[in-house]
């Protein structure tokens, strides 16, 4: 009787992850098929699943017509910029409250990741003032630095709780050896945490990539628009391209689908981190 219900419970859960599979990526798919389809078979009276033949003209006008390889370059630009700061920044702060008792230190640590619970919509007006009394409005660095101020909270926790599991002894042995607690961390601790920093770094370039209400506010011309924001824009009042903005969605999605196709194990370990770990 037992062995007849663990089948049952085994059965249903395959079939309910396989439901779940299928129901999330199904819009990927079904953009995948829009953007091989000609503008008369998206827009007709009698459904139609699949092309009569696949079409490529979408990707070629959107690359070559809508100025779209500028954007896929500002959003590597921007990406690569925030995931530099927060790399930097959150090394420190999760090396610093993973190893050093301090008055505080439990309440900065429940600050930090208590900013992740308020809607980001709250911080459009405090970061856009500070952005422009420092003349950043409408730079990519400025928008790295907006994307950070969301992020990091949650690139330092994720790296902390690798460093946590760095056996401390290997920091005073490497504190007797004459070494400071700069070069304690970079020489000794994180190349240990290599698999945290990469998964923190993951979720932070993901975020960033995707991120659109921040650069549809803070930026304003093609020099530093993001792909989200040209993708928003090419939909007008009396114009509709689904060819092209499916095309664009495609190519916008290959970067992070290849990231995280490559990154899974790193996520699996992030997963895997004890939940209870120490503070």
């Amino acid at each position: 009787m037992g062995s007849l219900r663990r089948k049952f419970l085994n059965l249903a859960t395959y079939a309910a992850l396989t439901a779940t599979a299928l129901f999330t990526s199904g819009p990927l798919l079904w953009m995948a098929i829009t953007s091989l389809k000609i503008e008369s078979e998206i827009v007709t009276r009698h459904f139609q699943y699949f092309p009569s033949k696949p079409d490529f003209s979408n990707y070629t006008r959107m690359w070559t017509q809508s100025g779209y390889p500028t954007l896929l370059w500002n959003s590597f630009a921007v990406t690569l910029l925030a995931l530099a700061i927060c790399t930097v920044l959150g090394s420190l702060a999760a090396y610093a409250l993973s190893r050093f008792a301090f008055p505080g230190r439990i309440i900065l640590l429940n600050t930090i990741i208590r900013t992740r619970m308020f809607p980001v919509v709250l911080m459009l007006a405090p970061l856009f003032m500070v952005l422009r009394s420092i003349g950043l409005v409408d730079t990519k660095l400025g928008l790295a630095l907006a994307y950070s101020a969301v992020l990091l909270p949650s690139f330092i926790w994720i790296l902390k709780a690798f460093i946590d599991r760095v056996p401390r002894e290997l920091d005073e042995a490497a504190v007797l050896d004459g070494a400071s607690t700069i070069a304690t961390m970079i020489r000794v601790i994180i190349p240990l945490a290599v698999p945290g920093l990469a998964a923190a770094g993951l979720f932070t370039a993901a975020g960033a990539w995707n991120e659109f209400l921040f650069a549809l506010m803070f930026t304003t011309s093609q020099g530093s628009r993001t792909w989200p924001v040209g993708l928003q824009l090419m939909v007008g009042d009396f114009q509709l391209p689904w060819g092209m903005i499916a095309a664009g969605g495609v190519l916008s999605t290959l970067p992070v689908l290849v990231i995280f196709i490559v990154g899974r194990r790193l996520l699996a370990r992030v997963l895997a981190v004890d939940r209870g770990s120490d503070l």
